[in-house]
């Protein structure tokens, strides 16, 4: 039997949904997903396939999902309308595209970019919560700003990944590190001051952003230093990261198919 492959990109608050893959008794992304399809196409065997995963509470400015049909769509601008009309509020549907029975949304080539949205110094509006960590006590941002340059390039990332085991690979490349003033995000009740970092690679392991991030936020708070930082990504170190940011600052920003 003939089938039929659809990449559609997708863009979602996760603020209220416990990340995206399916898990018993609660609100996914990956769920909600399914769920409107099955609704929009009735009878219609279907599957879907994530680019990968994100957390509890962790949104997205664009993800990306396969979709296995058995029969094609014939309109692709008035599929995606009808998706979108009928997925909740917190979704959004962006594009979509076909493509042929090579292309594995897994395995393929592809490179993510994720951003943190944080401040720092003051408490702020609780409109904010949903994607911007408040950082109550002063940071040092310059500090910080040199700490980020430091995961740039191939290093052991070990330290910065959760429940690490023998057989996983910590040698990484993060192609983007940088600690900048956000000037994307916008919102008439963020504090007139917020900051991003912007980390971009092939691949991450399990809270490897945040747990970068939670070292930066050490780092802004004079708790660690650059040496501790440069000396945490070497292939000897044996040091275990014990702060992680908050999960609704991080935001899958980008995804880019090689």
């Amino acid at each position: 039997m003939q089938k039929y492959f659809y990449v559609i990109t997708v863009q979602f608050l996760g603020y209220r949904f416990h990340g995206w893959q399916k898990q018993p008794n609660v609100k996914t992304i990956h769920l909600m997903i399914d769920r409107t399809l099955k609704f929009i196409l009735e009878e219609q065997q279907f599957k879907t396939l994530g680019a990968g995963r994100t957390d509890a509470m962790v949104s997205a400015q664009e993800a990306a999902f396969e979709l296995f049909l058995q029969e094609p769509i014939e309109d692709l601008e008035a599929f995606l309308s009808l998706f979108n009309h009928n997925l909740p509020q917190d979704i959004r549907a962006l594009t979509i595209k076909e493509v042929d029975d090579s292309f594995n949304i897994i395995q393929h080539s592809k490179v993510k970019e994720y951003v943190y949205l944080f401040s720092q110094g003051q408490k702020n509006h609780p409109f904010c919560a949903p994607i911007l960590t408040t950082i109550l006590d002063d940071l040092d941002i310059e500090l910080m700003k040199k700490g980020a340059e430091l995961f740039q390039g191939n290093h052991n990332f070990k330290a910065y990944c959760f429940r690490t085991t023998e057989k996983g690979i910590y040698n990484r490349e993060i192609m983007t590190c940088e600690l900048i003033e956000n000037k994307v995000f916008k919102a008439n009740f963020f504090p007139d001051k917020t900051y991003m970092l912007r980390v971009r690679g092939k691949g991450f392991g399990r809270n490897q952003i945040r747990l970068m991030m939670g070292a930066l936020i050490k780092l802004g708070k004079g708790e660690i230093t650059l040496k501790y930082i440069e000396n945490s990504l070497k292939p000897e170190s044996t040091e275990v990261m014990d702060y992680i940011a908050p999960a609704s600052g991080l935001i899958l920003n980008k995804i880019e198919f090689e």
